[in-house]
């Protein structure tokens, strides 16, 4: 079956009929179901050729020979997408959330559960499931944090963490998760989160989040951490440390009793003062069995967030900020969310679990006291 869906509005189809416009004039990713499909949608379609001609007749001539897939777009920032090496496999021996062979990458587990949001009280044996998955993804992502310098690619960082936990007999739980191409995300920049790994060299100067997260035995190991690469302007460094204060400083009131919309009220409060802003499209999330489910924990203050913790809870706190507004755009790969305003953002993640005094943070880094890998930079 193809791995290309039609681009007709709502078909979502299996499609290989490419438009051979589109194949005269380079435009990639073309496909349609049928001619029916072709005919019904070629008024809107064809404007994208109008586009192209009158950009220079082709998608590389569009931006002086540099690759472009979208020469329609324009880009809020410095950063740009580069080419994507096929999709990794995964042995069949490995473990697999339902949505991994799915034609849509769609998790009915987590559909069916949309709009639900009573939060799971894990028992024991749950519990102790959710500790090995996120002891896994630590170990996944510190071998994601030995590569990271000037001149790797985000596609061979997520090489490596696709062979790790693949070693560790871990699923790669982005893999095809609605249609995601890659085993992690590396959010570059003024990238917020969810860019896909590609062949664009790490340059000196670059924050670089990998997030992570694994499938254990029927459970998800959520975490990210940015990194530096290369000689990080201050004001860069700043923002990142700021970032995971406001992470740390949000884990210090998790407890039971404590309501999940005071989470964001920490993260605001604390980055506030130095003129950042917090991402409000993106927020934390329940997580075991399933990928992303209830409670939703958005990181802005005076938030509507529902529940309120229990011992059992498992969830993930992964505040996202950024230099200048808080507003985002996707690229239109539909996935790669960026600033409104092409500035720098940082991000860090945990998934913790709710004890009866407090929480653990389950995917704690065991070195250096349990500091992030940028701390490690002197």
């Amino acid at each position: 079956m193809s791995g290309n869906t039609c681009k007709t509005p709502n078909c979502l189809q299996p499609a290989t009929l490419q438009c051979p416009t589109c194949l005269k004039l380079g435009i990639t990713g073309s496909y349609f179901c049928n001619q029916a499909c072709f005919k019904g949608y070629w008024k809107e379609h064809k404007t994208i050729h109008e586009i192209i001609s009158i950009l220079g007749g082709t998608q590389q001539k569009a931006t002086n020979g540099q690759y472009n897939p979208w020469p329609y777009y324009t880009f809020t920032g410095k950063l740009r997408a580069y080419p994507l090496t096929p999709k990794r496999q995964v042995p069949s021996k490995i473990q697999r959330p339902d949505y991994a062979d799915h034609s849509e990458g769609r998790s009915m587990c987590e559909e069916k559960m949309r709009g639900n949001t009573t939060i799971k009280v894990l028992d024991d044996e749950e519990i102790e499931g959710m500790r090995v998955a996120c002891r896994l993804g630590r170990e996944c992502l510190d071998e994601a944090a030995r590569a990271i310098e000037v001149g790797v690619t985000t596609d061979e960082v997520d090489r490596i963490v696709h062979e790790a936990a693949i070693e560790r007999d871990c699923y790669p739980s982005p893999l095809n998760y609605y249609k995601f191409p890659k085993s992690c995300c590396t959010s570059i920049n003024e990238v917020i989160c969810h860019g896909i790994p590609d062949t664009r060299p790490l340059e000196s100067g670059d924050l670089c989040n990998v997030d992570i997260t694994v499938y254990h035995n029927g459970f998800h190991g959520d975490l990210n951490e940015t990194f530096f690469v290369g000689d990080v302007s201050e004001k860069h460094k700043k923002l990142v440390q700021v970032t995971h204060e406001s992470l740390m400083k949000a884990i210090e009131i998790v407890r039971p009793g404590v309501k999940y919309r005071e989470i964001g009220n920490v993260i605001q409060k604390h980055v506030q003062p130095f003129g950042y802003s917090v991402v409000r499209s993106y927020c934390g999330h329940g997580i075991h069995r399933l990928f992303h489910t209830a409670p939703n924990v958005p990181h802005y203050a005076k938030n509507s967030a529902v529940g309120v913790m229990k011992a059992g809870h498992t969830f993930t706190i992964e505040p996202m900020i950024s230099e200048g507004t808080w507003k985002n755009q996707s690229w239109p790969d539909d996935w790669t969310a960026v600033t409104n305003d092409g500035l720098y953002s940082a991000q860090f993640e945990h998934t913790l679990l709710i004890t009866q005094n407090g929480c653990e943070i389950l995917t704690q880094r065991k070195e250096n006291n349990g500091q992030p890998h940028f701390m490690d930079v002197k």
